[in-house]
């Protein structure tokens, strides 16, 4: 990966998009599918889909889901401390349910997403276009 510390740093952007849509007093109210809050599974969904790009080793991608496991456990505890926002076992679990997902898309060709952008855009940029 050329890119590998602009992805990683857009990486950390949109997480801190998350903890600030996350603790933020008036939130996106994204809606539910069943009984699972979409946007908290898109969200972890994503972070994990995109880091699961650049870690691509097993150990690394298994220490990535635990921390975003946990980033979403501390951010709900966090919730529940801001007096306007609500503390939720199953916001924990739309997260977790969102980092696996996250994980097996990493594990599909959408998993090389980035690099076949980077492809294209190096290919691109060396043809003078």
């Amino acid at each position: 990966m050329r890119l590998r510390r602009f992805w990683i740093g857009c990486g950390f952007a949109f997480v801190a998009l998350v903890i600030y849509l996350s603790l933020t007093p008036n939130p996106v109210d994204t809606g539910r599918i069943e009984d699972v809050k979409t946007g908290h599974f898109i969200a972890y969904a994503w972070l994990m889909w995109w880091f699961g790009q650049i870690y691509t080793a097993r150990p690394t991608r298994i220490a990535t889901a635990f921390a975003l496991i946990l980033l979403g456990v501390a951010l709900e505890y966090a919730q529940g401390l801001t007096g306007y926002r609500t503390f939720a076992y199953s916001d924990m679990r739309d997260n977790a349910l969102g980092v696996l997902m996250g994980w097996i898309i990493a594990a599909t060709p959408f998993g090389r997403s980035l690099l076949l952008f980077e492809a294209s855009y190096f290919r691109l940029k060396a043809r003078g276009t």
